[in-house]
């Protein structure tokens, strides 16, 4: 089975869908809502495993009740969390999210900044063998351990390239694949132009790089052209945890051996396909799914 290695996030979702977005300090009644493990990596991990791969997981978690509330959703999608490290008397990351009429997500999270940054431990571990490892910036050094495992490994090494993305320095010079997020792209280069931000970055990096803008698409850089894929259009009920199926099912075509243009139109429709569905990454689509929906939309 092909297997990828996400590291990085993973939290608990706290959801509300509201009618209207909040602008005065007053109760709010939620039209629905949800309690959903979250977080870039673990997300990633189930978008894997919904998608026929073997996925496993490197985190960091608090030994408290929040922290097993994510190692139990885990569990149930079939993630491998052996990776996961616990730490005695430190808190697991969680968050409030609010979900608008339009399907739009402002987030607010928890982070107990006084958990190990470090990623010596994970790179102590005898890692079992994997075909892509994919790292979010969240944990900086845990996102080199995995692209150096990667490199030697000669497998792909995907970064989920979100804001701030310069702390994870280094895992950048050893990644294959660079994903950015519009922000992310910014964030690393302060360049507006996206042609222009984009070379710059496969220069400094020498990795091979992208940019998805949500429901403008994905561009990336061919050889030294420009390319663009257009999103799927779907209606959109929420887009919590889309972009994080986005880079796992991306990853996992990677490891499957597609190429980077069959890769994108392969994320770019299970992420189509998360967003039509509330509730996080609970909406994110099974391999079956994605095939039918893309012999539907040619």
């Amino acid at each position: 089975m092909t297997t990828v290695l996400a590291v990085g996030s993973a939290v608990v979702d706290f959801i509300f869908q509201l009618d209207e977005a909040p602008s005065r300090s007053e109760k709010h009644r939620a039209r629905d809502a949800a309690i959903v493990g979250g977080g870039c990596a673990a997300n990633a991990a189930v978008a894997v495993a919904r998608l026929g791969g073997k996925a496993m997981l490197a985190a960091r978690l608090g030994d408290d009740v929040i922290g097993d509330m994510i190692i139990s959703d885990l569990e149930k999608e079939g993630v491998d969390s052996n990776l996961v490290k616990r730490f005695e008397e430190r808190r697991s990351s969680y968050s409030s999210v609010i979900v608008d009429p339009d399907g739009e997500r402002s987030i607010v999270n928890f982070r107990d900044m006084d958990i190990d940054f470090g990623g010596g431990w994970l790179e102590l571990q005898e890692l079992p063998a994997f075909d892509a490892a994919l790292a979010d910036t969240r944990w900086p050094d845990g996102a080199r351990v995995a692209m150096r495992a990667a490199l030697k490994r000669g497998v792909p090494g995907v970064i989920d390239g979100e804001a701030p993305v310069r702390e994870a320095q280094a895992a950048l010079m050893d990644a294959t694949h660079i994903a950015f997020s519009r922000p992310g792209l910014l964030d690393f280069n302060d360049i507006n132009d996206v042609e222009a931000a984009l070379r710059q970055a496969a220069e400094e990096t020498g990795a091979w790089v992208c940019v998805t803008e949500g429901g403008d698409g994905v561009r990336w850089l061919d050889n030294g052209t420009m390319r663009h894929m257009p999103a799927f259009e779907v209606k959109v009920v929420d887009t919590l945890g889309a972009g994080d199926v986005w880079h796992g099912a991306f990853a996992l075509a990677l490891a499957r051996g597609d190429s980077e243009s069959e890769a994108i139109r392969f994320a770019s429709a299970a992420s189509a396909l998360k967003c039509r569905q509330f509730g996080g990454r609970s909406g994110a689509p099974t391999d079956s799914d994605v095939t039918t929906f893309l012999m539907e939309n040619g």
